[in-house]
């Protein structure tokens, strides 16, 4: 991030990945200094002064009312998501708040029994940081039946799924698409921040992978916003082969504490038996053994 902070960071980032015959603008082969947009040509396009922009692009305007902020997200060509963090973005304190230790995040009693009433789907629940704070034993299997499954119970050794796409080497053979769930995660780590610009957790963990992966810094420099409610992957799992699921995330209506990952594939489809067969052998041992102290009667 420059000293002007994310607002310009991001406005900089999108206004160069627009070129003048996205918009309609005629540039008559001139040479041009800079890869997109210039400041001016935006301007125009969203009918504020070009001084004015130039400011807010500085860090040196924080007040755009929101019919400025909308009229740039068009000439931005932003969607719905894209729109709603730049809001958040203009939003953010000009100074810096007291940092404040995070609460340990933890899932509810109604999450839990949530979890154990889909026992047979697999499910995550995912924190702010993308951190597993717990999962069923169907969606231990899918999403990391390498690791140990009583691991999101500790907070200190909580799997945290920005991590394991980045820097897992199990998860990155487990997606057929990785580039496509790679974006997902930056995108919406990206809303994550916009939402929660002080969070020092957050901040940590994107320095991380800033530093160990080269792609995720690659991405998190392209600032692109994604909010991946529904997608599709083809997941090339160890135990029950190729699948392709359907993973959606659920969030409360507030939309603060955990959400939830399920990951469902059509009905009657190979990939719908291939998770029938993963959760039958994620089912507890004990679930198919006569109970201790039970009659076994027998016919002579």
């Amino acid at each position: 991030m420059n000293k002007h902070g994310q607002l310009a960071d991001f406005l900089q980032a999108r206004r160069g990945q627009l070129r003048p015959e996205d918009v309609g603008l005629r540039t008559y082969g001139e040479r041009r200094r800079v890869p997109g947009l210039r400041r001016e040509e935006l301007a125009m396009l969203a009918g504020i002064s070009a001084p004015y922009y130039t400011r807010l692009e500085q860090g040196q305007s924080r007040n755009a009312s929101r019919e400025v902020l909308d009229a740039i997200a068009g000439a931005l060509r932003l969607d719905d998501s894209e729109r709603a963090h730049l809001h958040a973005l203009a939003r953010a304190p000009r100074r810096p708040s007291p940092v404040v230790q995070p609460r340990v995040e933890r899932i509810t009693p109604a999450t839990s029994a949530l979890l154990a009433a889909i026992d047979g789907t697999p499910a995550i629940a995912i924190g702010r940081r993308a951190d597993v704070l717990a999962w069923n034993r169907p969606g231990h299997g899918l999403f990391a039946g390498h690791l140990d499954p009583d691991s999101p119970d500790d907070p200190d050794r909580r799997p945290n799924m920005a991590r394991l796409v980045f820097l897992d080497a199990h998860t990155r053979e487990l997606y057929a698409d990785w580039p496509a769930k790679a974006r997902a995660v930056v995108g919406n780590l990206r809303l994550t921040a916009g939402k929660h610009p002080t969070d020092p957790l957050l901040a940590s963990l994107i320095g991380e992978l800033t530093m160990r992966s080269g792609q995720f810094a690659e991405m998190w420099a392209d600032h692109r916003v994604l909010a991946c409610d529904v997608a599709d992957y083809e997941m090339r799992h160890p135990l029950v082969g190729t699948v392709t699921v359907t993973q959606q995330t659920l969030q409360n209506p507030q939309g603060d504490g955990p959400t939830l990952v399920v990951a469902t594939a059509a009905p009657g489809s190979p990939s719908a038996t291939a998770l029938t067969l993963l959760a039958h052998a994620t089912a507890p041992r004990e679930a198919t053994l006569p109970r201790r102290g039970a009659d076994i009667r027998t016919t002579t």
